[in-house]
Protein backbone atom coordinates (compact mmCIF):
# COMPACT_ATOMS: atom_id res chain seq x y z
CA UNK A 1 0.00 0.00 0.00
CA UNK A 2 2.84 2.55 1.14
CA UNK A 3 4.72 1.74 -2.27
CA UNK A 4 1.62 2.54 -4.44
CA UNK A 5 0.83 5.46 -2.64
CA UNK A 6 4.33 6.83 -3.38
CA UNK A 7 4.48 5.58 -7.06
CA UNK A 8 1.06 7.83 -6.97
CA UNK A 9 2.89 10.66 -5.95
CA UNK A 10 5.73 10.55 -7.86
CA UNK A 11 3.15 10.46 -10.70
CA UNK A 12 1.19 13.69 -9.27
CA UNK A 13 4.90 15.65 -9.26
CA UNK A 14 5.60 14.64 -12.52
CA UNK A 15 1.87 16.20 -14.17
CA UNK A 16 2.30 19.51 -11.79
CA UNK A 17 5.83 19.75 -13.19
CA UNK A 18 4.52 19.21 -16.78
CA UNK A 19 1.63 21.43 -16.57
CA UNK A 20 4.25 24.30 -14.78
CA UNK A 21 6.81 24.08 -17.82
CA UNK A 22 3.36 24.36 -20.43
CA UNK A 23 2.27 27.07 -18.18
CA UNK A 24 5.61 28.45 -18.01
CA UNK A 25 5.95 28.58 -21.90
CA UNK A 26 2.97 30.18 -22.71
CA UNK A 27 3.30 32.52 -20.68
CA UNK A 28 7.04 33.46 -22.28
CA UNK A 29 4.97 33.09 -25.97
CA UNK A 30 2.01 36.23 -24.90
CA UNK A 31 5.08 38.24 -23.27
CA UNK A 32 7.10 38.25 -26.07
CA UNK A 33 3.62 38.70 -28.23
CA UNK A 34 3.13 41.71 -25.95
CA UNK A 35 6.89 42.98 -26.90
CA UNK A 36 6.51 42.26 -30.24
CA UNK A 37 2.97 44.07 -30.65
CA UNK A 38 4.01 47.19 -29.03
CA UNK A 39 7.13 47.82 -30.86
CA UNK A 40 5.33 47.27 -34.07
CA UNK A 41 2.97 50.05 -32.81
CA UNK A 42 5.45 52.44 -32.24
CA UNK A 43 7.02 51.37 -36.22
CA UNK A 44 4.11 52.43 -37.84
CA UNK A 45 3.67 55.67 -35.59
CA UNK A 46 7.38 56.43 -36.07
CA UNK A 47 6.86 55.87 -40.17
CA UNK A 48 4.38 57.95 -40.22
CA UNK A 49 5.73 61.04 -38.32
CA UNK A 50 9.19 60.69 -40.25
CA UNK A 51 6.64 60.70 -43.56
CA UNK A 52 5.01 64.02 -42.50
CA UNK A 53 8.20 65.36 -41.95
CA UNK A 54 9.68 64.64 -45.54
CA UNK A 55 5.99 66.28 -46.67
CA UNK A 56 6.13 69.38 -44.89
CA UNK A 57 10.18 69.80 -45.90
CA UNK A 58 10.92 70.16 -42.33
CA UNK A 59 13.51 68.69 -39.58
CA UNK A 60 10.26 68.67 -37.11
CA UNK A 61 6.70 69.42 -37.58
CA UNK A 62 5.17 71.78 -34.75
CA UNK A 63 3.75 68.88 -32.86
CA UNK A 64 6.84 66.70 -32.56
CA UNK A 65 7.33 67.71 -29.85
CA UNK A 66 4.06 67.05 -28.28
CA UNK A 67 3.68 63.87 -28.47
CA UNK A 68 5.60 61.69 -25.85
CA UNK A 69 7.15 58.12 -26.79
CA UNK A 70 4.59 56.18 -24.52
CA UNK A 71 3.60 52.77 -25.84
CA UNK A 72 -0.09 51.10 -25.83
CA UNK A 73 -0.58 49.08 -22.42
CA UNK A 74 -0.78 45.68 -24.09
CA UNK A 75 -1.74 44.47 -20.63
CA UNK A 76 -5.59 45.07 -21.27
CA UNK A 77 -5.98 43.05 -24.06
CA UNK A 78 -7.15 39.50 -24.65
CA UNK A 79 -4.47 37.02 -25.40
CA UNK A 80 -6.02 35.96 -28.94
CA UNK A 81 -5.87 39.33 -29.62
CA UNK A 82 -2.56 40.15 -28.98
CA UNK A 83 -1.69 36.90 -31.77
CA UNK A 84 -3.96 38.62 -34.08
CA UNK A 85 -2.42 41.84 -34.07
CA UNK A 86 1.09 40.46 -34.50
CA UNK A 87 -0.44 38.00 -37.44
CA UNK A 88 -1.62 41.25 -39.30
CA UNK A 89 1.68 43.04 -39.22
CA UNK A 90 3.18 41.26 -41.83
CA UNK A 91 0.02 41.07 -43.78
CA UNK A 92 -0.58 44.46 -44.19
CA UNK A 93 2.33 47.74 -44.58
CA UNK A 94 0.33 50.73 -45.46
CA UNK A 95 1.32 53.90 -43.71
CA UNK A 96 -1.25 55.45 -41.23
CA UNK A 97 -3.04 58.29 -41.98
CA UNK A 98 -2.99 59.68 -38.66
CA UNK A 99 -2.53 59.44 -34.98
CA UNK A 100 -4.93 59.23 -32.42
CA UNK A 101 -4.21 59.62 -28.84
CA UNK A 102 -6.17 60.19 -25.78
CA UNK A 103 -3.94 61.30 -22.82
CA UNK A 104 -6.48 60.11 -20.11
CA UNK A 105 -5.80 56.57 -20.68
CA UNK A 106 -2.35 56.86 -22.32
CA UNK A 107 -3.46 55.97 -25.62
CA UNK A 108 -1.71 56.57 -28.83
CA UNK A 109 -2.18 54.47 -31.95
CA UNK A 110 -1.99 55.01 -35.78
CA UNK A 111 -5.18 54.92 -37.48
CA UNK A 112 -5.72 53.52 -40.52
CA UNK A 113 -8.36 53.31 -43.91
CA UNK A 114 -11.12 50.70 -43.32
CA UNK A 115 -12.01 48.50 -40.12
CA UNK A 116 -11.70 44.75 -42.09
CA UNK A 117 -10.26 42.53 -39.76
CA UNK A 118 -6.73 42.98 -40.56
CA UNK A 119 -6.66 46.92 -39.84
CA UNK A 120 -8.49 47.06 -36.83
CA UNK A 121 -5.84 43.84 -35.60
CA UNK A 122 -3.21 46.11 -35.92
CA UNK A 123 -4.61 49.63 -34.99
CA UNK A 124 -7.61 51.40 -35.73
CA UNK A 125 -9.40 52.23 -38.88
CA UNK A 126 -11.34 55.23 -40.49
CA UNK A 127 -15.10 53.93 -40.74
CA UNK A 128 -15.40 54.14 -45.06
CA UNK A 129 -17.94 56.82 -45.74
CA UNK A 130 -17.46 59.22 -43.05
CA UNK A 131 -15.43 62.15 -43.73
CA UNK A 132 -12.21 62.05 -44.20
CA UNK A 133 -9.29 63.65 -41.77
CA UNK A 134 -8.87 67.09 -41.56
CA UNK A 135 -12.15 67.38 -43.72
CA UNK A 136 -15.27 68.94 -42.15
CA UNK A 137 -18.23 66.65 -41.10
CA UNK A 138 -18.40 63.70 -38.98
CA UNK A 139 -15.23 61.23 -38.83
CA UNK A 140 -16.03 57.67 -37.85
CA UNK A 141 -13.17 55.72 -36.36
CA UNK A 142 -13.82 51.82 -35.16
CA UNK A 143 -11.42 49.69 -32.80
CA UNK A 144 -11.58 46.22 -31.17
CA UNK A 145 -12.93 46.61 -27.54
CA UNK A 146 -10.29 43.62 -26.79
CA UNK A 147 -7.35 45.95 -28.20
CA UNK A 148 -6.47 49.20 -28.57
CA UNK A 149 -10.14 50.70 -27.91
CA UNK A 150 -10.55 48.90 -23.80
CA UNK A 151 -9.58 51.72 -22.36
CA UNK A 152 -12.45 54.05 -23.99
CA UNK A 153 -14.07 52.23 -20.67
CA UNK A 154 -12.61 54.76 -18.51
CA UNK A 155 -12.93 58.02 -20.69
CA UNK A 156 -15.76 60.74 -20.16
CA UNK A 157 -17.01 63.98 -21.04
CA UNK A 158 -14.35 67.19 -21.20
CA UNK A 159 -11.41 64.62 -21.83
CA UNK A 160 -9.15 65.49 -24.52
CA UNK A 161 -8.70 63.61 -27.76
CA UNK A 162 -5.64 64.63 -30.20
CA UNK A 163 -5.95 63.30 -33.91
CA UNK A 164 -2.63 64.31 -35.42
CA UNK A 165 -1.83 64.60 -38.81
CA UNK A 166 0.95 65.61 -41.51
CA UNK A 167 -1.00 68.98 -41.93
CA UNK A 168 -1.43 69.50 -38.03
CA UNK A 169 -3.52 68.43 -35.20
CA UNK A 170 -6.86 68.47 -34.02
CA UNK A 171 -7.61 68.63 -30.82
CA UNK A 172 -11.40 67.21 -29.84
CA UNK A 173 -12.88 67.26 -26.36
CA UNK A 174 -15.20 64.82 -25.68
CA UNK A 175 -19.19 65.43 -25.40
CA UNK A 176 -21.26 62.57 -24.95
CA UNK A 177 -20.47 58.54 -24.05
CA UNK A 178 -23.78 56.00 -25.26
CA UNK A 179 -24.16 53.13 -26.01
CA UNK A 180 -26.32 51.98 -28.55
CA UNK A 181 -27.51 48.92 -30.69
CA UNK A 182 -26.05 47.69 -33.61
CA UNK A 183 -28.62 48.83 -36.07
CA UNK A 184 -28.14 52.89 -34.65
CA UNK A 185 -26.01 53.72 -37.24
CA UNK A 186 -27.32 57.61 -36.85
CA UNK A 187 -24.33 57.95 -34.51
CA UNK A 188 -22.21 58.39 -37.82
CA UNK A 189 -24.62 60.44 -39.55
CA UNK A 190 -23.16 63.83 -41.37
CA UNK A 191 -22.43 66.58 -38.83
CA UNK A 192 -22.28 70.39 -39.76
CA UNK A 193 -19.53 70.66 -37.30
CA UNK A 194 -16.20 68.73 -37.08
CA UNK A 195 -17.05 65.88 -35.04
CA UNK A 196 -15.05 62.42 -33.63
CA UNK A 197 -17.17 59.89 -33.40
CA UNK A 198 -15.31 56.88 -32.23
CA UNK A 199 -17.33 53.26 -32.21
CA UNK A 200 -16.30 49.87 -30.21
CA UNK A 201 -17.94 46.41 -28.99
CA UNK A 202 -19.89 46.82 -25.57
CA UNK A 203 -20.07 44.87 -23.36
CA UNK A 204 -16.13 45.04 -23.00
CA UNK A 205 -15.39 41.79 -21.26
CA UNK A 206 -18.46 40.11 -23.02
CA UNK A 207 -17.44 36.62 -24.38
CA UNK A 208 -18.25 35.81 -28.08
CA UNK A 209 -19.79 38.74 -30.10
CA UNK A 210 -20.93 41.56 -28.17
CA UNK A 211 -24.71 42.97 -28.55
CA UNK A 212 -24.32 46.53 -28.52
CA UNK A 213 -22.14 49.54 -29.54
CA UNK A 214 -20.15 51.81 -27.39
CA UNK A 215 -20.21 55.50 -28.80
CA UNK A 216 -17.86 58.21 -27.92
CA UNK A 217 -18.50 61.55 -29.71
CA UNK A 218 -15.86 64.37 -29.43
CA UNK A 219 -16.66 68.44 -31.28
CA UNK A 220 -13.36 70.10 -32.43
CA UNK A 221 -12.22 72.67 -30.48
CA UNK A 222 -8.88 73.71 -32.06
CA UNK A 223 -6.88 72.98 -34.75
CA UNK A 224 -3.16 73.43 -34.98
CA UNK A 225 -0.96 73.89 -38.32
CA UNK A 226 2.73 73.42 -39.17
CA UNK A 227 3.16 77.16 -38.27
CA UNK A 228 2.16 77.13 -35.13
CA UNK A 229 4.57 77.68 -32.28
CA UNK A 230 4.31 74.16 -29.40
CA UNK A 231 4.86 76.79 -26.56
CA UNK A 232 1.75 77.47 -27.84
CA UNK A 233 0.09 74.24 -27.91
CA UNK A 234 -2.14 72.84 -25.33
CA UNK A 235 -3.35 69.49 -26.98
CA UNK A 236 -1.04 67.11 -24.27
CA UNK A 237 -2.56 68.65 -21.39
CA UNK A 238 -5.65 65.98 -21.25
CA UNK A 239 -7.80 68.39 -19.62
CA UNK A 240 -10.23 70.90 -21.27
CA UNK A 241 -8.90 74.59 -23.13
CA UNK A 242 -11.21 77.30 -23.77
CA UNK A 243 -8.22 78.75 -26.44
CA UNK A 244 -9.59 78.25 -29.48
CA UNK A 245 -6.41 79.91 -31.69
CA UNK A 246 -7.69 78.05 -34.95
CA UNK A 247 -10.68 76.48 -34.46
CA UNK A 248 -12.71 74.79 -37.93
Amino acid sequence: MLKMNYHAAMQIRKTERLLLAIGLTLLAFWVLARVHGSIASREAIERFRADAVASLGTSAPAWAGSVPDSAADFTLWNPKRVKAYRDSLSAKTDLPLAILRIPKINLEVPVFNDTDDLTLNRGVGRILGTAQIGQPGNLGIAGHRDGFFRGLKDVGRNDVVELIRPGGTDQYVITQVQIVKPEDVYVLDSTPSPTLTLVTCFPFYFVGDAPKRYVVTASLERSTQPGDSVANNSISTGKKTNNKEKTR
